[in-house]
C-alpha cells in the first residue's frame, strides 16, 4: 500500500482543478495514506516568458504567499491525522538558473518539501514545453531532426538540471524522469537510451538525490505508463536510489494514480524535510 504520495497540486494550479486542500487530504485520507506533499508549479522565474498558448504553466507569483499560508494552515488542521507538507514543483530552465537560485534563497526557507522538474527545452534561442501537447512535441522533434534527437535532447536537460548549482534550497527530488515518454504511443522513440538513464541515475545516486515515482502518466492515453516506467524504476531501487511515490494529481479524483503499475510498493519512502 502506497503510504505517502509526494507530488499533489491545489487549486492554485492555473492548469488544475478547484478541488480544495482539504479534499485532497480527506481523500488520502480514504486511500490511507499517512501524508502528502501539496508541490505546487513554483512561480516561472524572473524574465521568463511561458511559451504555452494559455500561459497557464505556473501558479502566479503573486499567489505564492497566499498559497504557503494556505498549506501551512491546512497543515495545522491534519496534523492529528496526516503529515501534511509545504512544497513546490520548480522547472529548471536553462538560462534562468541564477533567477531560479534567486528565488530559491527566497521561498526555500518556507517549504517543508520540494521537486525539480524539466518541462521547457530551449530550441533554436526559443523555449518550448516538451510535454503541452502532442503537437508541440512533434514540432520540438521537427526542429532538433528527429523524436529520438528530442529525446536526447530531454536527458541532456535533466542531466544539467541534475548538476545545476542551484543553492542550498535546490530540490533533491527529480520530478517525472522520463517525462518525454508522454506521447510515445503516437511519437515513439526508435531506441531505449539506456545509456543516458543509466548517466542520469548515476547523477543522481552520486548526489544522494531521490526519485519522483509519478503515477501521472498511466492516465495519459499516449503514454500508458509511470515516469519512470518499471524497468527503470527496478535499475533505481538496486542502485538504492530513493524512489518517492507521487500522483501529480492536479484534481482530486486523479490521487493514487498508477499505484496498480508499481509491483512492489514496500520499497517507496518518505521525503525527507529540509
Amino acid at each position: 500500500m502506497i503510504q505517502y504520495d509526494g507530488h499533489v497540486h491545489s487549486l492554485y494550479c492555473p492548469h488544475g482543478s478547484t478541488d480544495t486542500f482539504s479534499q485532497y487530504c480527506e481523500k488520502a485520507i480514504r486511500l490511507g495514506l499517512k501524508g502528502l506533499t501539496f508541490a505546487e508549479h513554483a512561480p516561472l522565474p524572473k524574465g521568463f516568458i511561458d511559451p504555452t498558448p494559455t500561459k497557464d504553466s505556473a501558479m502566479d507569483t503573486q499567489h505564492l504567499s497566499s498559497y504557503i499560508e494556505d498549506v501551512q494552515a491546512i497543515k495545522k488542521d491534519y496534523k492529528n491525522h496526516l503529515d501534511v507538507r509545504v512544497g513546490l514543483e520548480v522547472d529548471f530552465i536553462e538560462g534562468y538558473e541564477t533567477e531560479t537560485t534567486d528565488f530559491l534563497n527566497e521561498y526555500g526557507p518556507l517549504l517543508d518539501d520540494s521537486i525539480l522538474s524539466v518541462h521547457f527545452l530551449k530550441i533554436d534561442n526559443a523555449y518550448y514545453c516538451l510535454d503541452y501537447c502532442p503537437d508541440t512535441f512533434a514540432h520540438c522533434a521537427q526542429l532538433v531532426g528527429s523524436v529520438d534527437d528530442l529525446y536526447h535532447r530531454y536527458y541532456q536537460v535533466v542531466a544539467r538540471s541534475i548538476n545545476a548549482n542551484l543553492g542550498f534550497f535546490k530540490p533533491t527530488r527529480i520530478g517525472h524522469l522520463t517525462l518525454c515518454h508522454k506521447f510515445k504511443k503516437k511519437y515513439p522513440a526508435s531506441i531505449s537510451y539506456g545509456e543516458e538513464i543509466h548517466t542520469l541515475l548515476d547523477l543522481i545516486k552520486d548526489k544522494n538525490y531521490s526519485i519522483d515515482y509519478n503515477g501521472a502518466g498511466t492516465l495519459k492515453p499516449l503514454c500508458g505508463q509511470t515516469y519512470p516506467p518499471q524497468d527503470i524504476a527496478a535499475l533505481a531501487r538496486r542502485l538504492k536510489i530513493p524512489l518517492i511515490y507521487g500522483s501529480d494529481a492536479h484534481q482530486v479524483k486523479a490521487m493514487n494514480a498508477g499505484v496498480d503499475s508499481i509491483i512492489d510498493t514496500s520499497y517507496l519512502t518518505t521525503p525527507s524535510k529540509y
